[in-house]
């Protein structure tokens, strides 16, 4: 007997698909990061039709076909592990000295096989996939800042004049020979980046040169 799948279940595990990966797409959209909300759904969306076509798509065939025709159910569904590749790296960005968007390239690998998850009917390891990748992206994100950031790295506060390109506050800090560990955007004209100050360089010193860059309308170091 050729399994069948009934349009219920198929509309419960599209559903279910998106509404997982629209969890983790909240996120990202919250941090303004390069794919969020929609994107993480159709991504999730996408990989659930992939792996419900791949085993249920072809029954009609396979009927007809009798014993001639073996059936693969991952056939299709094995090839969004490394299709998904492809638009995770569309979400890596180089700026300057920094790299941004290996955590949304992530994500989107992470709601790829959410989707495959639930396509195939494993509801309880996509849903618990999901409440992991959110805790990974939130509370320990937090975690991990408070204990793990280093004696010299230093959080840095920029607000950017109307028109102003981030890539030009970062090149001033290469010159300047300060490494940039991460730096988030928060609307178009403010910065908030995390430094690593060479011993030698006074804080003081990184706030005057940054002050000169034309770009650069305010700088201060976080105090918490």
């Amino acid at each position: 007997m050729i399994p069948v799948l009934s349009w219920e279940e198929v509309l419960l595990r599209l559903a279910l698909a998106a509404v997982l990966a629209g969890a983790i797409g909240i996120e990202r959209e919250i941090r303004e990061r390069e794919a969020g909300l929609r994107t993480h759904m159709l991504v999730a969306l996408g990989s659930a039709l992939f792996t419900i076509t791949s085993a249920y798509g072809f029954r009609d065939f396979l009927v007809q076909g009798g014993s001639v025709v073996q059936a693969d159910p991952t056939r299709i569904a094995a090839q969004i592990v490394t299709g998904i590749g492809f638009l995770g790296a569309g979400a890596i960005i180089r700026q300057g000295v920094a790299v941004r968007g290996l955590t949304t390239a992530a994500t989107l690998w992470a709601a790829a096989a959410i989707g495959l998850a639930a396509g195939a009917g494993y509801y309880s390891a996509a849903v618990m996939t999901t409440i992991v990748a959110i805790v990974l992206l939130w509370p320990l994100r937090i975690v991990t800042r408070h204990y793990f950031e280093r004696p010299h790295e230093h959080r840095l506060a920029i607000q950017l004049a109307g028109g102003g390109s981030a890539s030009t506050v970062l090149e001033a800090l290469e010159r300047l020979g300060v490494k940039v560990g991460s730096f988030d955007i928060s609307d178009e004209t403010s910065l908030d980046l995390l430094l690593d100050v060479p011993r030698g360089i006074e804080l003081d010193v990184v706030i005057r040169r940054l002050i000169g860059v034309d770009v650069v309308r305010s700088a201060r170091w976080h105090t918490d």
